[in-house]
C-alpha cells in the first residue's frame, strides 16, 4: 500500500463523517436519536461524524436508511467510502511509540497538498535532519530507551518522505529565529540542521522563511500552528494545534479564517525565501 493510499484513508474518513452530519442535519435528527439508532452512545456518533474513529458497514447502512437515503448509488457510494477509510496507515506500526492524537495529524499531512507552518520552539520535524531530530525527541522524552527514541526519529525521517514523494505538497513554513538560536545537539548538529535548511529551501515545493527578532512583536503571538490544505474541494482546510498530552483539530469557517490572516501576515512581515537564505547563511558562520 503507498502512503498516498494510506494517509488518503484519514481524509476519507472525515469526508464520510462530514457527509453523515449534513444528512442528519437536513432530517433534524439529534445525535442521541442517532446513536440509539445504532445501539451506539451520542459521543460515539460525534466521534464518527469528526472521522476520529473507524466505522463498520452496518452502522453506516443503518444510519443512511434513518436519514432517509434509499438511493441504492448514493448508499452504495457511501459505503465504498466507510470501506476505503477503514484502510490502515503506514505509520500505525509505529504505534508503540505514537500517541493516537498524532496519527490523526500524520495520516492528514500525508493527504494534504499544501501545509502552512509557523514554529517557534524548533525546526519543523518536516525538515529536520536526523541528528537535529535525535536531539529533539531525546530532549522531550528524558529517560526513554535509546530504542524508543530512534524509533521517533525513524517515523519523522518517513514522514519527510513525503516532500520528494511524486504527489508532494507545497509547504509555506515560517520559522521564528528563536527555533534556530536554541542548540539542539551540539555545534556540528546545529551547523548540520542550518545547511540542510538552506538546501531543502531551494526545492521548488518548499517555501522557507524566518521571523527575525528585529522584527518584534508579530502574528505568530498564539504560538506554533500548522494549517492544511487537502486537494478534495469539499473538505475545509483544518488547523492543527499539538498540545504537550492531545491536540486541537479547528475546521469551523471562522476560525480558519483568523489563522489564515496570521499566517498571511507572518508570510507578509518576514524576509522573502532568498533573504531568508541570506539570514541562515549568517547564522551558519555565528556557530
Amino acid at each position: 500500500m503507498s502512503a498516498s493510499e494510506s494517509s488518503g484513508s484519514v481524509v476519507r474518513r472525515i469526508l464520510l463523517g462530514s457527509q453523515l452530519r449534513r444528512l442528519r442535519e437536513s432530517r433534524g435528527i439529534t445525535r442521541e436519536a442517532a446513536g440509539y439508532s445504532i445501539r451506539a452512545s451520542e459521543s460515539k456518533i460525534s466521534r464518527m461524524e469528526l472521522g476520529r474513529v473507524s466505522f463498520k458497514a452496518r452502522d453506516v447502512a443503518d444510519l443512511l436508511t434513518l436519514y432517509g437515503v434509499g438511493d441504492e448509488q448514493e448508499r452504495e457510494a457511501l459505503l465504498a467510502l466507510a470501506r476505503e477509510a477503514n484502510v490502515a496507515g503506514w505509520w500505525h506500526s509505529y504505534g508503540d511509540v505514537l500517541p493516537g492524537w498524532f496519527q490523526t495529524y500524520v495520516g492528514l499531512e500525508g493527504a494534504a497538498s499544501l501545509i502552512r507552518v509557523y514554529e517557534v520552539q524548533f525546526v519543523h520535524g518536516l525538515l529536520q535532519t536526523e541528528e537535529y531530530a535525535h536531539a529533539v525527541v531525546s530532549r522531550g522524552m528524558p529517560g526513554a530507551p535509546a530504542a524508543d527514541v530512534q524509533r521517533r526519529v525513524a517515523l519523522r525521517q518517513e514522514r519527510q518522505k513525503l516532500l520528494i514523494s511524486e504527489r508532494a505538497p507545497q509547504l509555506h513554513c515560517v520559522l521564528d529565529e528563536a527555533a534556530l538560536r536554541r542548540p539542539y545537539g551540539g555545534r556540528a548538529v546545529m551547523r548540520g540542521q542550518l545547511k540542510h535548511l538552506i538546501d531543502i529551501s531551494e526545492r521548488p515545493n518548499v517555501q522557507l522563511q524566518v521571523m527575525p527578532f528585529n522584527f518584534g512583536g508579530h502574528a505568530g503571538e498564539s504560538g506554533a500552528f500548522t494549517m492544511l490544505r487537502f486537494p478534495e474541494s469539499d473538505l475545509s482546510d483544518v488547523i492543527y494545534l499539538e498540545q504537550l498530552t492531545s491536540a486541537l483539530y479547528l475546521d469551523k469557517a471562522e476560525e480558519v479564517a483568523q489563522y489564515e490572516r496570521a499566517m498571511t501576515r507572518l508570510q507578509e512581515d518576514s524576509p522573502n525565501p532568498s533573504q531568508t537564505r541570506d539570514l541562515l547563511r549568517g547564522l551558519l558562520q555565528l556557530i
